[in-house]
């Protein structure tokens, strides 16, 4: 094994393969087990560390490197993913549950390490450490339908008053380790760290706004200003004296705003998801001293479980606390202290910094190891059962008459062109399952008067004789199509289309043709789709044109129901809304509402739910009559078993592409995915049209 070390010592490719191999593979596996994907990471770095097959050292540069940018990426994310504009809403409640649940972990974290003994600096490093907390379960809240929950908000808005308060504290902490300490020194530090935040936070702001509107086309451009923001934050705090981490999440508040829900935040958020962040967690693992580990967990268990009671306790405290001065109602609290358990991103970070300049023992070390480990795994446990019991006042309607969502605008079919005949493109690859696709392409074209658009996308070969076999192919696999066009009776007009990409050719194509609608298919999700993407995930991710990425397991005259799973009752999908109103007329089909609700609902409640929901779905103006659309209000929380439970084998289950989740620490992690995965009936991912911004002032005046 010390072979191996040294071999991938001496070669960061290897180290680097290792990595990524580890980041694939593991998360998947952890969380099939139910453990949260960063548990698998941080044991597959023990298991390719010293103490297990020895294939990566925590020592060498190349794995310091990596895990210095994920530990920066961490906290970057973490400062990302705060909502400010719902902070500045509840923010002087959000700012006293953020000091309570900051002042009274650190308090008693202070306490505790007085009582093992700690100097006063490390003691009150400890406190620190438990006053922050990771939002780890906020994608159950979205799913449950409770973030705009005033607890919820509160509980949000509060995380920006931790993990400042916690880096502050790191930072002066780390500053008295390392100099001789006085009032006058840190009066100057924390002036400075005061100072370099307002300008972070202000400065980093406009500046990505201007940069923003003077580069507004350019998501590349857009992309490298954001990491730079980042680096230059994390620079600049070391420049003052204080740890990178704080400029990091400094640098993700700033740049929050700036770049709101585009696709640029996507891009950033996944480069670390996938890259730098499972490094960081598996480089936490290659230090972890396996025999100390489980020596402290023997010999000093009573110091862990003092950590991790002393984490429930405190931060059991702050909820009860908040319940008492602004009356929320028992279970809204039990929801706080929920959330605002996981110890993750601040705490891990700010941990590893502390062991690293010599404030942290092993023993204090890994116990709070110990506690991000039972904290990540009980917090999004308990977050989903108080969640989905969560208390309403009696007097109040669980859903108020005019609390209405906001109907859809179907007046144009799907992207709401004007002024062009209506065209659907339909790429023809795979004889197997080209008959469906362009069957139902021709049906949806037929029934606005428009046209279908069969495209075939052949790349050049090298032999001008394989290249002309190619072209032959392809033209046989266009006529068939135009076949189906012509049984159909709709106009068709056949696309060959010589490119060296077949995603960037559908593309330009569907922008050349100026079709209204793209339908592909698409395979199963096997391990090089994973690693490189699939044609269709590029399309999805570069077209413009509205597009619909489906697997039809029938011919769509034999589609009976198309199935609308609806996460937010305030944010319904109009992509899939309308979307499922063409391909309804066009098969006479029944369009189906699925709501995974909270359990027991009244009847009142339930009564209320359904017309809520049934709004979700006007009727389109101008088209042929159809049904009303059936509600399948389901007794499970979990969206996933709710679609899972009433799904059929005629059925066509339309996934809006933006449900796949935020792709963090594993793929297809979002709800979308999970159907995607495990349903056996007809799916359909469904992405709207992308609307150029010169384009959408003209429309909106």
């Amino acid at each position: 094994m010390e072979t191996a070390s040294v071999w991938s010592a001496t070669n960061p490719i290897i180290s680097v393969t290792i990595l990524l191999l580890a980041s694939l593979l593991v998360p998947p596996l952890t969380e099939r087990l139910g453990l949260p994907g960063l548990v698998g990471l941080l044991l597959a770095g023990i298991g390719l560390g010293s103490y297990g097959l020895g294939l990566l050292d925590a020592d060498t540069e190349t794995i310091k490197l990596l895990s210095d940018v994920g530990k920066i990426y961490l906290m970057f994310a973490a400062g990302l993913e705060i909502d400010m504009a719902a902070f500045q809403k509840t923010r002087n409640r959000a700012m006293t549950f953020g000091f309570l649940t900051f002042a009274i972990p650190l308090a008693m974290g202070t306490g505790l390490g007085a009582v093992l003994g700690a100097g006063l600096n490390r003691a009150i490093l400890l406190g620190s450490l438990l006053a922050s907390h990771t939002l780890l379960a906020y994608p159950l809240l979205q799913r449950l339908g409770l973030v705009k929950n005033e607890a919820v908000t509160v509980t949000v808005g509060a995380t920006i008053f931790t993990d400042i308060g916690a880096l502050f504290v790191l930072a002066v902490c780390v500053s008295i380790q390392q100099g001789e300490f006085s009032w006058l020194s840190l009066a100057l530090q924390l002036a400075l760290l005061a100072g370099y935040t307002a300008l972070a936070l202000v400065g980093l702001k406009q500046l990505g706004k201007s940069y923003f509107r003077h580069n507004s086309h350019d998501e590349g451009s857009q992309f490298l200003f954001t990491l730079l923001a980042l680096f230059l934050a994390s620079v600049g705090a070391q420049m003052i004296q204080t740890e990178n981490i704080v400029g990091a999440f400094l640098a993700g508040l700033a740049v929050s705003d700036v770049l709101g829900h585009s696709q640029v935040k996507e891009k950033v958020e996944f480069v670390g998801s996938v890259l730098f962040i499972p490094f960081f967690f598996i480089a936490i693992g290659l230090i972890i001293d396996v025999p100390t580990f489980f020596e402290v967990l023997v010999r000093h268990g009573t110091t862990v479980a003092a950590v991790v009671a002393c984490l429930l306790v405190s931060k059991g405290l702050a909820a009860w606390g908040v319940k008492q001065i602004y009356g929320y109602p028992r279970r809204e609290a039990l929801l706080m202290w929920s959330l605002s358990m996981p110890q993750v991103a601040a705490t891990l970070a700010a941990a590893l910094v502390g062991y690293q300049v010599g404030l942290l023992s092993e023993v204090i070390f890994n116990s709070i190891v110990v506690l991000m480990l039972v904290t990540s795994t009980l917090g999004p446990l308990l977050t989903r059962y108080w969640g989905s019991r969560l208390g309403r006042p009696a007097a109040a309607p669980l859903f108020p008459e005019n609390d209405q969502p906001p109907a859809p605008h179907l007046s144009e079919p799907l992207n709401g062109s004007v002024g062009s005949r209506f065209s659907v493109m339909v790429p023809v690859h795979n004889p197997e399952t080209e008959p469906f696709l362009v069957a139902m392409a021709g049906r949806l074209a037929k029934q606005h008067g428009g046209q279908l658009l069969p495209l075939a996308v052949v790349q050049p070969l090298p032999s001008l004789e394989r290249c002309d076999r190619q072209l032959a192919i392809y033209r046989q696999r266009l006529t068939k199509a135009a076949d189906i066009g012509q049984r159909l009776g709709v106009p068709t007009t056949p696309v060959l289309r010589i490119d060296d990409d077949v995603a960037r050719g559908i593309c330009h194509s569907s922008r050349e043709q100026e079709a209204h609608l793209v339908i592909m298919g698409y395979g199963d999700f096997t391990l090089p789709a994973r690693l490189l993407g699939s044609v269709a995930d590029q399309v999805l991710h570069q077209g413009t044109a509205a597009t619909a990425v489906m697997r039809l397991q029938v011919a769509p005259l034999a589609l009976e129901r198309i199935v609308i799973p609806v996460e937010d009752l305030r944010s319904p999908v109009i992509a899939q809304v309308q979307l499922a109103q063409q391909v309804a007329q066009a098969t006479h089909g029944q369009i189906v509402l699925v709501y995974g609700s909270v359990p027991a609902l009244s009847p009142d409640d339930r009564a209320a739910l359904q017309r809520q929901l049934s709004m979700m779905i006007p009727p389109a103006p101008g088209q042929l009559p159809s049904p009303p659309p059936a509600i399948a209000i389901v007794d499970q929380t979990d969206l996933v078993g709710a679609v899972l439970q009433i799904a059929q084998p005629t059925d066509l289950v339309l996934i809006h592409y933006r449900s796949l989740g935020s792709l963090k620490i594993s793929p297809l992690d979002g709800w979308g995915g999970l159907l995607l995965q495990r349903l056996d009936c007809s799916v359909a991912l469904v992405r709207e049209a992308v609307v150029p911004a010169a384009a959408a002032e003209v429309e909106i005046r």
